[in-house]
């Protein structure tokens, strides 16, 4: 769109605005709070008061905020934006390591956390020198951690401002950091005008306007949904519970007309027995025009299920921290295309370049992914403006795809993750994909394998789901082959999977992803494999009794703690593998726990804790207790 334009308005001014044309209109819902624009517009006057105060009205103070999926998260997000400061975006699920990282790069002064998140931080203070305030935005059972102010008297104290941040539009409003894939999490510097606009992009993208009512049913607020309601003017539903069922019930008696969800929580609704026996009218309800995804893949398959189920289009769309976030979307109509991420957001523009020349590639030519817009960030923490960009002024994402005659993007695999075979790019999560749909694999992942002659081969790992027919001589060695074989009958010659290993379980990120660096390395060593990789096994003739222990130290309620942890302990239990289970609680700390699960071999543990289920309710633990997982095996036993 080559005329897009924005408002010239800083982010707290988004909030203002709406606020002054629709007063009483509901900003913010939850399963037992509804806030208007005027409401929340107050509270936000009220904290950007405080922080003015604890800050001495420095522009550009660090202060951070936890993304709660709650009214809180947008009343203290548009406040510290108000005051001059800068929002420092903080994971409220991280543990101690990656809090103590994001709020010393950082430099945050005063952090507005959930009881959980700013006990932790308390008990960091001595790391974090310049961590000076920490205000507690929730208080499970009217406890506040020692050393920490309740928000209550924040909003409380002293009178609101009455005058907006008046920050200049390319000033830092907000550090958003990375999710650390591919190294340490970095600091993402973005300007009130890169916020704004993404707003606006996301209005046009997605059709919003100030009749629309839009539902979050994700782990975590995101800016994106919450600037570009305040942009349209339209009505945000936080849905808390981590049933996707519950979601759609949500929707339906809200009036939800845009309906955000994670792909894992998209996959789990689509394979969900009770979504086929629920009523039409629980489907989402009467309004529901759109279920919008983003954040990873959404499978196709998992996306026409929900349309055939719903109604409505299932799309996704694609982006990043350093683009505010959103730069590709999927539209509904002809150009819809199952599987791709769509074509650039209004204002947005994107090419793909060769990985060797650096020179722009043709429709269906696979390349890295590039984009120009008003959205693109500052630059990141400790780096120089620009810093990151070609002479062009074009930004690398680090993502490798191709665009079909449409101009439709589809993404391929991240440029760290794929190898050359010859001359041809190989994506190992395309292989992945084919190999995971095997019976006999409980769970695999590939990597490049140096090889002098072609430059790398596919080497595949492979978790081998329990099957006596393999227990035979050879008969493990005989299943890799067929495994591989299935597979190669589907890829390229330079896909083709060359060595298959045995792995006890595939190491993985803590977001879920394998950790092919770890695997990289191994390879290209050719040695013994790092502690963090779980030894190669090949052609192993038995599995080994495993022993799952867990330490977990709880930081928000105890009782809330013990039964997601029973629900968890029911299901787990309930699984293939599943031997027996004990949870411990220590004598002298009495909110440090252990679990110890014993399981018949680390694939049957490895397949369970991959599951939809396990993922959701895991979910609830998240803002309880930190954990500290491993997977043993026996060395010793007595009678």
């Amino acid at each position: 769109m080559p005329n897009f334009t924005h408002p010239s308005l800083t982010v707290d001014g988004l909030l203002r605005r709406a606020a002054g044309r629709d007063p009483e209109g509901i900003a913010v819902r939850t399963a037992d709070t509804a806030l208007t624009l005027r409401e929340l517009d107050a509270r936000a006057d009220r904290i950007a008061a405080f922080v003015r105060r604890e800050t001495g009205r420095r522009p550009g103070a660090r202060v951070g905020v936890a993304c709660v999926l709650d009214p809180v998260f947008a009343a203290a997000y548009h406040g510290v934006a108000r005051s001059g400061a800068t929002v420092v975006l903080i994971n409220p699920l991280l543990g101690e390591d990656g809090l103590r990282h994001v709020v010393a790069e950082a430099g945050a002064e005063l952090v507005l956390a959930p009881a959980a998140t700013a006990g932790l931080l308390a008990g960091l203070r001595g790391a974090l020198p310049e961590l000076r305030t920490l205000v507690v935005t929730d208080s499970p059972g009217g406890v506040v951690p020692a050393g920490c102010l309740p928000l209550d008297a924040v909003l409380e104290s002293g009178e609101p401002v009455a005058e907006d941040s008046g920050a200049d539009l390319d000033a830092v409003a907000c550090v958003q950091f990375t999710t650390g894939t591919t190294g340490r999490p970095k600091g993402v510097r973005l300007t009130h005008r890169n916020l704004v606009a993404n707003a606006r992009q996301t209005v046009l993208a997605h059709g919003l306007g100030p009749g629309s009512v839009t539902l979050n049913h994700l782990p975590l607020y995101h800016v994106m949904h919450l600037n570009s309601a305040l942009d349209a003017g339209a009505c945000q539903v936080l849905c808390q519970d981590p049933d996707p069922v519950v979601s759609l019930a949500v929707a339906a008696g809200c009036g939800v007309t845009h309906y955000y969800g994670l792909p894992a929580r998209l996959h789990r609704l689509a394979a969900d027995a009770r979504l086929p026996r629920l009523p039409h009218a629980a489907r989402g309800g009467e309004r529901l025009t759109a279920v919008l995804s983003g954040g990873s893949a959404l499978l196709p398959e998992a996306a026409r299920t929900l349309r055939d189920a719903l109604g409505v289009p299932v799309v996704q769309g694609y982006g990043m921290a350093e683009l505010s976030p959103l730069t590709h979307f999927q539209r509904p109509g002809p150009h819809h295309r199952p599987g791709s991420v769509g074509t650039p957001v209004p204002g947005t523009k994107s090419r793909l370049v060769d990985l060797g020349t650096r020179r722009p590639v043709g429709v269906r030519r696979t390349g890295e992914v590039q984009v120009k817009g008003p959205q693109l960030m500052a630059g990141y923490l400790g780096e120089r403006p620009g810093a990151r960009l070609d002479p062009d002024g074009w930004f690398s994402t680090g993502d490798l795809g191709h665009v079909d005659d449409d101009g439709v993007l589809w993404l391929l695999d991240r440029v760290d993750d794929v190898f050359k075979y010859d001359n041809e790019i190989v994506s190992p999560s395309r292989i992945e994909r084919l190999l995971a749909k095997d019976p006999r694999v409980a769970d695999c992942v590939v990597a490049g394998l140096p090889d002098g002659e072609h430059g790398g081969v596919v080497w595949a790992g492979v978790v081998l789901a329990p099957d006596p027919a393999a227990a035979g001589p050879g008969g493990v060695a005989k299943t890799l082959d067929s495994i591989a074989a299935r597979a190669n009958e589907q890829l390229a010659d330079f896909e083709r999977v060359r060595v298959t290993e045995v792995l006890d379980a595939v190491p993985r990120t803590p977001t879920g992803k394998p950790a092919r660096r770890l695997i990289r390395r191994r390879l290209t060593a050719g040695g013994p494999a790092p502690a963090s990789v779980p030894p190669p096994h090949p052609h192993r003739q038995e599995q080994t009794m495993v022993t799952f222990v867990n330490k977990l130290t709880v930081h928000g309620d105890v009782d809330a703690f013990l039964a997601v942890k029973d629900r968890l302990t029911s299901y787990m239990s309930g699984q293939p593998g599943y031997v027996s289970h004990q949870t411990l609680r220590h004598a002298g700390q009495p909110n440090v726990f252990l679990e110890l699960a014993v399981w018949q071999d680390a694939a049957a543990h490895g397949k369970a804790v991959r599951s939809e289920e396990f993922q959701s309710i895991v979910e609830g633990l998240g803002p309880l207790a930190t954990p500290e997982p491993g997977l043993y095996e026996t060395v010793e036993a007595s009678a």
